[in-house]
């Protein structure tokens, strides 16, 4: 079953939005060596090059949702600003969540009826008395475009195939960013605390889990005196 997750800095600053295009990149490793698909339905850039404010992926393939349990969480950075040399915070988090509720439409040119009519309006003799007009139609989502650019019915037929498969991507966009609008607590759900996976230092590696968590509440506790300071 297809999956849709969000990669996302929530509300946090630049260097949660590092961390992000970080994490994206070796979540994308991690799908390769599971032959797990994916395809990269929305992102939105981050507010300095190779950073991402979040990033949403369709997932497809086997074994996803034991891939999922140990991603889905909380995500901890431990490390030193690259873009605050003197800023003393050294934990950062961002979170990766699934997007429920919403399926992708499929475009198969097989799903098309197509219907043919005379052109209208100018255009020639030969436009207005011959059917080279071509109404195209998704039957499995119902969005329908019509085309009469040219006086070939093949060349009308193309470009409804074409316009019909960008007005269903728009319509994809367009749910897609009602579901994040809907979904904005994801954002406020990047809580710092029993983060699911950590990386630390430059190179990124990953830490192993420290199940007391001890460590990880004492830099909390330091990271929420500096920002008060």
């Amino acid at each position: 079953m297809d999956k849709i997750i969000q990669i996302t800095s929530g509300k946090g600053p630049l260097e949660c939005q590092w961390v992000v295009a970080k994490v994206l990149k070796v979540f994308l490793e991690e799908l390769k060596a599971q032959n797990i698909e994916h395809e990269m339905i929305h992102r939105e850039n981050g507010d300095e090059n190779l950073t991402l404010k979040s990033v949403t992926l369709q997932l497809k393939g086997k074994n996803i949702d034991p891939f999922l349990a140990s991603w889905l969480g909380s995500i901890l950075w431990i490390g030193k600003s690259t873009f605050r040399k003197l800023h003393k915070r050294s934990n950062w988090f961002i979170g990766i969540f699934e997007l429920e509720g919403l399926e992708k439409i499929q475009f198969n040119e097989k799903d098309i009826q197509f219907q043919t009519t005379r052109s209208q309006g100018n255009g020639g003799q030969n436009v207005n008395k011959v059917n080279t007009a071509v109404r195209a139609t998704h039957k499995i989502s119902g969005i329908s475009v019509f085309a009469q650019d040219s006086r070939s019915q093949l060349e009308n037929k193309k470009l409804a195939i074409v316009r019909l498969k960008e007005k269903i991507s728009a319509l994809e966009l367009e749910k897609l960013e009602k579901q994040i609008l809907n979904t904005w607590n994801n954002h406020l759900l990047v809580e710092r605390g029993n983060p699911i996976r950590t990386f630390e230092g430059s190179n990124f590696k990953t830490t192993k889990e420290n199940k007391s968590y001890k460590k990880t509440r004492e830099n909390l506790k330091n990271d929420l005196r500096n920002e008060i300071l």
